[in-house]
């Protein structure tokens, strides 16, 4: 890695469970003798002299390493700000969950240090990306996401008819509230409370694991990164969908338009701190046999 001048911290410092770690950090980089770079929403909840308030472009664009102080969903954020770069990516966990998010607040200083040595390790992780073909305009809007794309019923209680089809292949038509698209580091989002299985980070693949589906014999399939897939709505009356990458609204979609996913070339390279094992974190935050593992960790 090469040496890191500028750090940018994407975080909300209105949020109390984050603003006293974000504050704590921010001042031990300016310390440090370092730029820091902040979101220009943050200036009036930011104090500190010499933090540089820029917009979201500039700020993944100048930065050489970004800070993710918050949740998962603070990271996925991250995450599609670094995408064209190839940022390095840290995240300092203050959320609830935190697969992603990996660094604990009491080592938050210490998990820093050692980014800004060149001491953690480097994790590539697969993105994906959305392609919405509507039919009414012609438009194609695109998406990228680290976790999950999902299609979806947007109007609660009503389900959605959709066709899957594999590289071309047709696969099934479904009822239910939806699907979800989910790479490899995604298999432990929304797709697993879905039923969809745990997949290891570094596997090149992509889980198709049907919402809440009709037909209790609709299960989830893992199918290479190479692949593409194609769903289209099943015109019906008052059909209502939408999809979404890693939870942000990319479109509306109405029976007609198509929704290509595949794998991205671009990647994320996330930041652990060394000694970061996959299978003990899945213990950790899963509460897997916690009695049995108590001296293990």
């Amino acid at each position: 890695m090469s040496e890191i001048r500028r750090c940018a911290l994407i975080t909300r410092f209105a949020d109390e469970r984050v603003s006293e770690s974000a504050r704590m950090l921010t001042e031990n980089l300016l310390a440090r003798g370092l730029e820091v770079l902040a979101p220009e929403e943050e200036r009036n909840r930011l104090d500190l002299e010499g933090v540089q308030f820029v917009d979201d472009d500039t700020l993944a664009q100048d930065a050489d390493l970004v800070i993710a102080i918050g949740g998962d969903g603070t990271l996925l954020y991250a995450a599609r700000l670094v995408a064209p770069r190839g940022t390095p990516l840290l995240g300092i966990n203050r959320g609830r969950l935190g697969f992603l998010t990996d660094i604990m607040p009491n080592d938050m200083l210490a998990g820093v240090e050692a980014a800004l040595a060149g001491e953690c390790l480097r994790d590539e992780r697969q993105l994906l990306r959305a392609e919405l073909h509507r039919q009414a305009d012609h438009a194609v809007l695109r998406g990228l996401a680290l976790n999950d794309v999902v299609l979806q019923t947007s109007k609660s209680g009503q389900l959605i008819d959709y066709d899957t089809r594999i590289d071309g292949h047709f696969v099934n038509s479904h009822g239910g509230d939806g699907l979800v698209v989910a790479s490899a580091t995604g298999s432990t989002a929304y797709a697993l409370s879905c039923g969809g299985p745990i997949i290891e980070p570094s596997l090149e693949v992509m889980v198709i694991t049907p919402i809440c589906p009709h037909t209790l014999s609709d299960r989830p399939i893992v199918v290479s990164a190479r692949s593409r897939v194609e769903l289209e709505l099943v015109a019906r009356p008052e059909t209502h969908a939408e999809v979404t990458c890693d939870g942000r609204l990319l479109s509306r979609m109405t029976p007609g338009d198509r929704l290509l996913i595949s794998s991205e070339g671009r990647r994320i390279t996330l930041l652990h701190p060394q000694g970061y094992d996959y299978y003990r974190l899945l213990r950790s935050k899963l509460n897997w046999g916690r009695r049995s593992f108590d001296n293990a960790d």
